[in-house]
């Protein structure tokens, strides 16, 4: 099984690909993952990569595009995958199904004011850990509950970038759905509800 999944910010949706692909058993494929592990091994692709960043810059489509091929022909993907947070736009649309093709694709669909709620509320720690003020607090205010550092809100999670970012996906993500929905591949979730329904819901479907 070949699966895309889609959301807005906020939405879920890497969460959804997660479960999928760990009941499934095939990988889970997250964009930002992949630039981590390239940058932290400092292959070739990773310095590509790391020389875009340095400048302030963001990863152009091609080198997106060439990294993603590169994951998706390693042995792990014969199964299939899971793949969340790509294609973010057409080039990267038409490339992916120059190279593959996909069977499914889920769209996790939230309010934009329900995504803003969700995404103001998120807490990082520089541990890697994530909490959220009202769905999973740290256990002391302000305060990891492994390492013990103080938590801090997230550049993009504060409220000028979260609108941003939702300006985007609504811009240049959004519109590629179409191409599943009129091919009957797309399968639209509800995400407001609890995450387990939201996984049930999905998973009913993709048989």
């Amino acid at each position: 099984m070949k699966l895309l999944v889609f959301g807005p910010q906020g939405s879920g949706k890497g969460t959804q690909a997660e479960l999928i692909a760990r009941r499934h058993d095939i990988p889970y494929i997250s964009t930002g993952d992949i630039f981590r592990y390239h940058l932290k091994n400092e292959t070739e692709l990773g310095e590509k990569v790391e020389a875009n960043i340095s400048k302030g810059l963001l990863v152009p489509d091609e080198l997106t595009n060439e990294i993603v091929k590169d994951r998706l022909q390693q042995p792990d993907c014969a199964v299939g995958f899971v793949l969340d947070g790509y294609p973010r736009n057409k080039i990267q649309q038409d490339f992916l199904h120059s190279i593959t093709e996909i069977d499914k694709a889920v769209v996790i669909q939230i309010s934009d004011t329900e995504a803003i709620t969700r995404l103001e509320g998120r807490l990082a720690c520089k541990c890697g850990l994530s909490y959220h003020v009202k769905y999973n607090p740290p256990k002391t205010k302000g305060i990891c509950d492994k390492c013990g550092n103080q938590l801090f809100v997230r550049d993009d999670d504060k409220p000028l970038a979260i609108q941003k970012r939702l300006a985007i996906y609504h811009e240049e993500t959004e519109p590629l759905l179409e191409k599943y929905r009129s091919g009957g591949t797309l399968i639209e979730i509800n995400g407001s509800q609890p995450i387990e329904d939201v996984y049930q819901t999905i998973d009913s479907q993709l048989a």
